[in-house]
């Protein structure tokens, strides 16, 4: 499990939310529950992401703040192993 940092922000219409540590990792959506479920998926998909591309994930930094933030609070990224798996099946030959 990784521990990143998540800040939400309330904008007009709704809440703005983001992972500090995550480069890219950002939604938005009319209230904080909905945020909150929103970011989860999107720090989902770009960890699957990175890891499809070959790329490290980003060291998480708890240390990291946002000017802005109404709230800002732990975000965990869980990785589970093999969520593809390719097989080859070969024709065995009888000697």
């Amino acid at each position: 499990m990784l521990i990143y940092k998540a800040m939400y922000k309330y904008v007009d219409g709704g809440v703005h939310a983001e992972v500090l540590d995550f480069p890219g990792t950002m939604t938005c959506a009319e209230n904080l529950p909905e945020a909150r479920r929103l970011l989860a998926s999107a720090l989902v998909d770009m960890a699957e992401t990175c890891l499809l591309l070959g790329e490290s994930l980003p060291r998480p930094d708890f240390t990291l703040t946002h000017p802005d933030a109404d709230i800002e609070e732990p975000i965990y990224l869980l990785l589970t192993a093999a969520s593809r798996v390719s097989v080859t099946l070969e024709q065995a030959v009888a000697v």
